[in-house]
């Protein structure tokens, strides 16, 4: 009989989360350790990883910068192949596409989509000859719907989802699963922009059937989930984590 007490325990497991000194990414490291796994947090931000850190028996605190080629393969070099690999970094710029240059839309491609193409190449290759993991990038529902002001960004999140649903048909064979989370709108540094206006805030809040914004602790539960054994036939697959708002329609034109 399967011991289905024992389908999330993450215990052996190792853990890079990357992104892990504020919002979601802290908040899956806490997650990730709560469940039994050895968790190492990673982040461009040195002291605020290691304010993370201090509060998680066990854990490590790494220098990552997600738009350095040579992050991961230091991170290989130094501590070996992770078993879950957590990418949650991204940036914006919220501008209508006839107003953003050339410089910003690198920046945005090159944090969102092409960092997360090197962590899903370098750690997915590492993981298929190692057996197998858990790669879980942070999309979005900007991934299918869109609004004014989000066109690179939302480029960029549905090419992670695309991206992630190739590995996991390209490494499935050699037990690596692959898997995108879309957040809806969650208070998290990266959308201060929204949280300080009011009219903005109140509309996102309504938009979703729960009538509120989420929590970055929020996320854990769909990390956890794609993490443990109890996704073990889940692959490719875009987990939706937004209060309802992809199943409701309705109308807002903001600022941006």
């Amino acid at each position: 009989m399967e011991d289905f007490g024992r389908l999330f325990d993450l215990t052996g497991k190792r853990a890079l989360v990357i992104g892990a000194g504020s919002g979601i990414g802290a908040a899956s490291a806490q997650g990730l350790a709560a469940f039994g796994a050895q968790v190492w947090c990673a982040d461009i931000n040195d002291a605020a990883v290691e304010g993370v850190v201090k509060d998680l028996p066990g854990a490590e605190g790494l220098h990552f910068d997600i738009a350095d080629a040579s992050s991961s393969a230091n991170v290989l070099s130094t501590l070996g192949t992770p078993d879950i690999v957590v990418s949650t970094p991204a940036i914006n710029v919220r501008k209508r596409l006839a107003e953003v240059s050339d410089e910003e839309f690198d920046r945005v491609i090159e944090i969102n989509l092409k960092g997360n193409f090197r962590v899903m190449r370098d750690f997915g290759r590492a993981m298929a000859a190692n057996g197998g993991g858990s790669m879980i990038a942070f999309s979005s529902i900007r991934a299918q719907v869109v609004e004014p002001g989000q066109g690179v960004y939302a480029a960029t999140k549905a090419g992670v989802l695309q991206m992630l649903k190739v590995l996991a048909a390209e490494l499935g064979p050699q037990g690596v699963r692959a898997n995108a989370i879309a957040p809806g709108v969650v208070e998290t540094p990266l959308t201060a922009q929204i949280k300080n206006d009011q009219r903005w805030y109140e509309a996102y809040r309504d938009k979703t059937m729960l009538g509120r914004w989420a929590q970055p602790s929020e996320m854990v539960g769909a990390v956890v989930f794609l993490a443990s054994e109890a996704s073990s036939y889940v692959t490719g697959s875009y987990l939706v984590v937004d209060g309802g708002w992809l199943a409701a329609d309705g109308r807002f034109t903001p600022p941006a």
